[in-house]
């Protein structure tokens, strides 16, 4: 079996697929609308052979279908054919969770993705628990995404965004009784140390993930 990986971020997607071993990345965007992440997709593999898609969705995930529309993509995700529009079988997966399960060794394990918001995945003896921990309030009035989000390091700066990572990070990581976190996302190379108890991700954490989701390593 050869799967295509699809792991749709704020403002790009990256893909990979079996047999290759360099991702493609492609712009996304505020405006993007399934169908044409679809069109991007295919046009960026043409030529690679696989039988089935995973896809990582920057949303809630129920019962392998997205739920809520993307905060920071177009519209019309929920509802949409992605089997049929990729004349394949697909599973979907929240894109945090699904680095998460590409990161999971053994336990209890938290995953936090620092990026254009604030991913959140919970592995419980290996199985995963998608978590929409970044919209809950944290502090003057303010949400946890909008502290350690892009929004909340632009508008802190590093010094004190590293701060509040690590707050963020101690805090969830004791509410959840975790047995370590995985903190990856594209804004975790700015951390100069990690928070205790806690393992820097990787990017092909959630190609492992995806592979994952078909039984493949």
């Amino acid at each position: 079996m050869k799967v295509l990986v699809v792991d749709i971020g704020g403002t790009s997607i990256k893909i990979l697929a079996t047999g290759h071993d360099k991702p493609i990345k492609i712009p996304s965007g505020p405006r993007l609308t399934p169908k044409q992440m679809v069109s991007k997709v295919k046009e960026a593999v043409d030529g690679w052979d696989y039988s089935v898609v995973s896809i990582g969705y920057p949303g809630p995930v129920k019962d392998g279908k997205p739920v809520k529309e993307p905060k920071n993509l177009g519209r019309g995700w929920v509802g949409f054919d992605f089997s049929r529009a990729f004349a394949r079988p697909v599973r979907i997966l929240n894109d945090a969770a699904m680095q998460a399960l590409g990161s999971y060794k053994k336990g209890r394990m938290l995953f936090l993705g620092l990026g254009t918001g604030l991913g959140t995945a919970l592995i419980l003896d290996g199985v995963v628990a998608p978590m929409e921990l970044a919209h809950l309030p944290y502090k003057n009035g303010k949400t946890y995404e909008q502290i350690v989000g892009k929004a909340g390091l632009e508008r802190t700066g590093k010094k004190k965004w590293r701060k509040n990572v690590a707050d963020v990070t101690n805090r969830l990581r004791a509410a959840l009784e975790a047995d370590e976190v995985v903190i990856g996302g594209g804004n975790a190379k700015l951390l100069k140390q990690l928070p205790a108890g806690a393992r820097a991700g990787k990017n092909g954490f959630a190609f492992a993930g995806g592979y994952r989701l078909w039984g493949q390593q």
